[in-house]
């Protein structure tokens, strides 16, 4: 942990994000702490602020302890208390050496692409169960942000991150079906986060019991801050045959809506379309709907599948070219209210990627997987001059 949190420091950056594992501090889900689990995270808060680096804490990024899915997972509403539990043993841990804290990573992706698309873990196809988790999340999201506010007051700083893309019809027929993938995808639980309502017109309103819906409407929904995950937009139709290169996914049951990537359009080595003008409209849309919440860019990042070259350098330029121009549009004074209040770079490490494995390298730190040799990339170098400059360009 030392070697890693000195090259986070010399990296010269004021903050850092990271997830805190809930089966390493509660293997079952629930009953006693573990340990060590604890300590391990408390020596990482340490560490950081030894540094000056400001610690930045996302409570749940999906890994639900295999006994709790066993039990029927996050459709499941004692999963709720379950979580709520979780999160209090690692705030009264961790306390107020933490300076921002993230409730729930991509809800959305945890409950539609985990048990509605099956794309994510646990693989389940039942959009009924899926509903059941988003809403199971949102619940667990608002009580989380009760809970941290009873047990260190006004003062600490509570968010959560949420993966938002713009949606482009790839045909001007496909239009309505994008505003509903919109509005079914992403509105749905930024609005359910900010507001504490479910668009009408969201699959979600219809699937749910009135009951349900009325009891979000209740629910604590104080936050601070939203978090703004980033990578690309979306583009979706119902003809996937009308492009050279589609990626057929299907998004859901409503409207059979395809993701497609047009022919011809600039991406990423895992297929992500690059339009950092996309950022700046998520930013936009975020503040059109909550006003006077302070934004950040939670993740925004670059996936190739780097490598040594033999004067043991990793050169991604592509990497650098795609972080100064969204770091450009993040920092945008043009942005409706300013830019965002910070950008957190996805990620700080080469790591295990859910869909992808080991085949994609995000890190602007190489990571050697045989012997875990760090080795800073270019990216990193990069990143280096720009976190002390405040100054965004190429090399």
């Amino acid at each position: 942990m030392e070697a890693d949190l000195n090259i986070l420091a010399d990296l010269g950056v004021d903050a850092y994000r990271f997830s805190v594992s809930w089966p390493r501090v509660l293997p079952e889900g629930r009953g006693n702490a573990n340990p060590r689990g604890l300590e391990y995270y408390k020596h990482l808060v340490y560490g950081l602020r030894q540094r000056a680096i400001m610690p930045v804490v996302t409570l749940y990024h999906w890994d639900l302890p295999l006994a709790l899915e066993a039990a029927g997972g996050w459709p499941e509403r004692k999963t709720v208390g379950y979580f709520v539990d979780y999160v209090r043993t690692v705030v009264e841990a961790l306390g107020d050496g933490v300076g921002m804290w993230i409730t729930i990573n991509q809800p959305q992706s945890c409950a539609m692409d985990g048990y509605g698309t099956g794309t994510r873990a646990p693989g389940l196809t039942d959009l009924h169960l899926a509903a059941s988790a988003a809403h199971n999340l949102m619940i667990g999201h608002a009580l989380a942000v009760s809970e941290i506010r009873r047990s260190l007051g006004g003062a600490a700083r509570v968010g959560i991150s949420l993966n938002l893309r713009p949606v482009r019809p790839l045909l001007p027929s496909d239009g309505p079906l994008a505003r509903q993938v919109a509005c079914d995808r992403y509105e749905t639980f930024l609005l359910a986060s900010i507001t504490g309502a479910y668009p009408q017109r969201s699959w979600l309103t219809k699937m749910l019991e009135e009951s349900s819906v009325r009891e979000l409407e209740t629910a604590d929904r104080g936050l601070d801050f939203v978090g703004i995950n980033y990578y690309g937009p979306l583009f979706v139709t119902r003809q996937p045959d009308t492009v050279a290169h589609c990626a057929s996914k299907r998004l859901g049951e409503y409207g059979r809506a395809v993701q497609v990537v047009p022919a011809g359009m600039e991406c990423s080595a895992m297929g992500t379309v690059i339009d950092s003008g996309g950022l700046t409209e998520v930013i936009a849309q975020v503040r059109s709907y909550g006003a006077g919440l302070q934004l950040f860019v939670t993740e925004c990042g670059y996936a190739t599948p780097d490598y040594v070259d033999p004067e043991g350098r990793v050169r991604d330029d592509d990497r650098c070219d795609y972080l100064s121009r969204h770091l450009r549009a993040a920092a945008s004074c043009d942005v409706p209210g300013g830019p965002a209040g910070g950008f957190f770079v996805w990620s700080l490490f080469d790591n295990f990627e859910w869909t992808e494995g080991y085949s994609q390298r995000f890190g602007v730190v190489y990571v050697d997987f045989e012997t875990q040799r760090r080795v800073p990339k270019q990216s990193a170098r990069w990143l280096a001059r720009v976190a002390r400059t405040r100054w965004v360009g190429n090399e």
